[in-house]
């Protein structure tokens, strides 16, 4: 789907993209299309391509339309899930026999996927530290990848990728270079005008920004490689359904301020955590010892709303994680509400014992946009107990 008002600021864009009132009654909110199927005008006269629900639904159409527009890409696409988006675009691309290049920091799931789905249909694994440059230099000179995937930040390890140097150490090796924009969100960076092939989300995440609706996109330029991935979406069928991509769209009308608050208190209990005695070590590109700060400030406009720690022992960070009360012991992250997550045996359990593990120590912070002094108190009264 294209993006629309390209000239228009990001706010803008969010708010408006893909967003025309209804021509019928003039509802300033598009409404929401629940049918299944659409009457034609005679055999295969489609009133706006539309037939079948799965292949195509206005309400979806208006979600795609925002996405791309809030990327700055030309093709959108919605799923059920991130890993439906993900899934989709690694079929289109990959064939038996190809390597993904994956970045050692990422969702357990998409390992998880690459490794243990995808491996066993003769996909090869390779795992690098994308923020290593010379590391990835040297992984594709050992042998080629056809996709180079990365997420920046990383979860959870908030380790940050320059995007621009990447993609041209991929496009030289003839790899397609695909980013993971959840943790930043569009609203923070834009992967795609740094030089990227692809962007995908879990839009569950702080695009839709309630925790009350799972889904994932796609964002890409290519029409050719849009043209696989839109045939795939209709043939495996893993669309969001229509009140789901209507949750989604209503959280991306106030992603641009959300964002800013989720990162404004982060950056505040990154600075309470820092030096903190009971903490060994903060997670946080905002922090100015955090050895990606400089390349995060040049290619974010705000460092987002993750921070992790690393506490003295496994013992301590399980604690740690079982002792907040605002910040709700829960898996995902990017709603308005605050929740502690123990990555090891939640979101990463997955990839125990890989090398994409998760050191035990660690625990991941994702910050609402609550009071930031009760936020504070709550992460205080954690450490002390």
């Amino acid at each position: 789907m294209t993006a629309q008002n390209a000239a228009h600021g990001f706010a803008s864009l969010a708010v408006h993209a893909g967003q025309d009132f209804d021509p019928t009654t003039g509802a300033v909110i598009p409404p929401v299309h629940f049918s299944t199927t659409f009457v034609q005008d005679g055999i295969g006269g489609l009133r706006n391509g539309y037939e079948y629900g799965r292949s195509g639904n206005p309400t979806r159409t208006a979600l795609q339309r925002q996405l791309a527009a809030i990327e700055g890409g030309v093709h959108g696409f919605s799923f059920s899930s991130g890993l439906a988006a993900e899934d989709t675009l690694l079929r289109a691309v990959l064939r038996p026999g190809d390597d993904v290049l994956l970045g050692s920091d990422v969702y357990g799931g998409t390992y998880r996927l690459i490794a243990r789905i995808l491996g066993s249909w003769g996909v090869g694994l390779r795992v690098v530290d994308m923020s290593d440059l010379a590391a990835v230099r040297a992984a594709l000179e050992e042998r080629p990848a056809r996709i180079v995937w990365v997420e920046t930040p990383s979860n959870p390890l908030l380790r940050i990728t320059d995007i621009q140097g990447l993609t041209a150490l991929g496009h030289d090796a003839g790899a397609l270079v695909v980013v993971d924009n959840t943790f930043a969100s569009p609203a923070l960076q834009r992967p795609l005008a740094l030089g990227a092939d692809v962007v995908v989300h879990s839009t569950t995440k702080y695009i839709g920004g309630h925790s009350d609706v799972v889904g994932g996109a796609l964002v890409l330029n290519d029409d050719s490689l849009a043209s696989e991935v839109g045939f795939l979406q209709f043939a495996v069928g893993a669309v969001s359904g229509p009140f789901d991509a209507w949750l989604t769209t209503r959280g991306i009308k106030t992603l641009d301020i959300r964002m800013q608050r989720h990162s404004e208190n982060a950056a505040a209990v990154a600075a309470l955590l820092d030096g903190h005695d009971r903490v060994a070590r903060v997670f946080y590109p905002g922090l100015p010892a955090h050895p990606g700060h400089d390349l995060a400030a040049r290619q974010m406009s705000a460092f987002g709303g993750i921070v992790s720690l690393e506490l003295e022992s496994a013992a301590a960070a399980r604690r740690f994680a079982e002792s907040t009360q605002l910040f709700q012991l829960a898996e995902s992250l990017g709603g308005v509400e605050s929740l502690v997550n123990y990555p090891d045996a939640m979101t990463h359990a997955s990839v125990r014992g890989t090398e994409a593990a998760v050191p035990e120590e660690v625990v991941r912070l994702s910050v609402g946009i609550e009071t930031i002094d009760d936020l504070l108190a709550d992460v205080d009264q954690a450490l002390r107990a």
